[in-house]
């Protein structure tokens, strides 16, 4: 009987935890998210002005496609 109440009481106090995290994080920055949903992501970015381009040094491998014949082998 007293394991179950225990596990009740972790388990409420974990959950309120979780809420007060949650609205701690939302609090700091709800008005950004919120703006980013409405679209309008004003003067701050999180991406700077030009990206560099990033070049790979192993060439492009293509995919090739079992034929119906390696399919059915499997």
């Amino acid at each position: 009987m007293m394991i179950a109440a225990l596990g009740t009481l972790s388990f409420l106090v974990t959950l309120w935890l979780l809420v007060v995290l949650g609205a701690a994080i939302l609090q700091e920055s709800g008005a950004r998210i919120a703006a980013a949903l409405k679209g309008d992501f004003g003067q701050q970015s999180c991406l700077p002005a030009a990206l560099p381009q990033i070049r790979s040094r192993r060439p492009v491998q293509t995919v090739s496609r079992a034929t119906p014949r390696l399919r059915a082998a499997a």
